[in-house]
């Protein structure tokens, strides 16, 4: 299995810019099976300002966009995050689609993160932890501020997750827990975690980079900087159940915790 994480940064003000650069990204990822875009790409997590007037439905232009190229390219394709409207709420939405263009599953996020951010005052939280059966194992979704709070991760395992990803725009300043907290969540759940981190600036701020792909060691198998640009690697999905039975840390759990 070939994964690809798209790092980017938004084109300031210009949304048609961004979602024509987006494109051009999934076009240039090979072969991958799976694609990871980050979060609020296409207008910039702190683009506050363009959230409500910006906002889509499940129909929109971005999911629109996002279910033609997973079509074409035939690879089943994580949206990143966008601002969805729905009966006059508004979420941080992130889709994972099938080779086919269906939408396999919906994650809003459960975690809004309101430290020198106006997504708790916009935004409304999910309130649903989503994993998905795919033909490489079940797969778990979450975004940024998430990776904060593990028991989201231990929940989904619960339901049988073997892969988490995560969208992000996860800024600079934060960017040792960013590369600390992407190990710990794989590492303690003994699954893959993939993760589409944002980079570039946005409003003034400088999100991190940093993009990565996890084994269930714990072990980065491939990273970015904090440039543009896409990582891709191959996985064993095996190495999910191999390292659960060789190193039973899961099976040490305590149910009355």
């Amino acid at each position: 299995m070939k994964v690809a994480s798209i790092q980017m940064s938004v084109v300031e003000g210009d949304k048609d810019a961004t979602l024509n650069k987006a494109e051009e990204a999934i076009k240039k990822c090979g072969d991958a099976d799976l694609v990871i875009l980050p979060e609020i790409w296409n207008l910039g997590f702190m683009s506050f300002g363009q959230y409500v007037d910006k906002a889509e439905n499940i129909n929109g232009p971005t999911p629109t966009l996002m279910k033609k190229l997973a079509r074409e390219k035939e690879i089943f394709l994580h949206t990143g995050s966008f601002v969805e409207k729905e009966k006059g709420n508004y979420y941080n939405t992130s889709l994972l689609l099938s080779p086919d263009g269906e939408i396999l599953a919906k994650y809003r996020k459960i975690h809004l993160f309101g430290y020198n951010s106006k997504e708790t005052q916009i935004l409304s939280p999910g309130d649903k932890v989503v994993v998905v059966d795919t033909p490489f194992g079940k797969i778990g979704m979450a975004t940024c501020f998430d990776l904060r709070f593990p028991e989201l991760f231990r929940a989904m395992v619960d339901k049988g997750a073997q892969y988490f990803l995560v969208c992000s725009a996860w800024p600079y300043p934060r960017i040792e827990p960013w590369i600390m907290l992407n190990r710990v969540r794989a590492l303690e759940n003994q699954c893959f975690l993939i993760s589409a981190n944002s980079t570039g600036m946005n409003c003034g701020s400088q999100f991190a980079g940093h993009s990565m792909v996890i084994d269930p060691w714990g072990t980065i198998l491939a990273g970015a900087g904090d440039e543009e640009m896409i990582i891709e690697t191959d996985i064993d999905p095996a190495k999910v159940a191999q390292a659960r039975e060789t190193f039973p840390g899961l099976a040490g759990r305590k149910s009355f915790l």
